[in-house]
């Protein structure tokens, strides 16, 4: 597993817009490159999109997808929020992360909802043929991982059990004083030049 922290730094709305775009264009890579992609976000203060985020990535290519990611990010566009400003950059970043410092956590099992399905993109023509992929979800606290990797869906179920219990860490790490520090460095390190990859528009495109 690779863990990935996204953070707008101290940017205004414009920036958490970026980082939401960034989050739904994961998860439609991830999906080609037949990666499972779960997701902790921070605080949403007014719907425009979380400040930070916790993204876990699973899978064979987990690490090129990491080193797609890993640098800053440049979103370029008229502000949606702000139509008559006149800043058009705005930027993201992305880095590794270490692991959480709260190192395990109960889960009470009727408080995960379980659903088989068909997994479609990369994996083998059995992935598609039978419902072995698993969906988690923590009715508590609606966090929800996916588990596709394995044939059989009882280890497709242990495993996203699993990822569930990082993923729920990852969330209540973010809310912690000890990694609020570590989120804060990120925030302060955010470089805006050079960027590592570079989107335009609303349709949030690939330049």
């Amino acid at each position: 597993m690779i863990r990935l922290q996204l953070t707008s730094g101290r940017g205004p709305a414009e920036c958490r817009m970026a980082l939401a775009h960034v989050l739904t264009r994961m998860a439609r890579e991830a999906d080609d490159l037949g990666l499972d992609v779960d997701v902790a976000r921070g605080t949403d203060p007014d719907g425009h999109g979380p400040a930070s985020a916790l993204v876990l990535v699973n899978g064979d290519a987990a690490a090129e997808f990491a080193d797609r990611w890993t640098g800053t990010l440049l979103w370029i566009a008229k502000s949606e929020v702000r139509p008559h400003h006149r800043r058009k950059n705005w930027y993201i970043g992305c880095r590794r992360a270490d692991p959480p410092t709260m190192t395990s956590v109960d889960l009470d099992p009727s408080d995960v909802r379980f659903e088989a399905f068909r997994a479609g993109g990369p994996g083998g023509q059995h992935q598609n043929k039978t419902e072995s992929a698993v969906r988690a979800v923590h009715v508590p606290t609606g966090l929800a991982v996916v588990a596709r990797d394995q044939r059989s869906q009882h280890r497709n179920k242990a495993s996203a059990l699993a990822r569930l219990g990082e993923l729920i860490l990852a969330a209540r790490n973010l809310s912690v004083a000890a990694d609020r520090a570590s989120l804060q460095d990120g925030h302060d390190q955010l470089e805006r030049g050079a960027p590592k990859r570079t989107f335009r528009g609303a349709a949030f495109d690939e330049a």
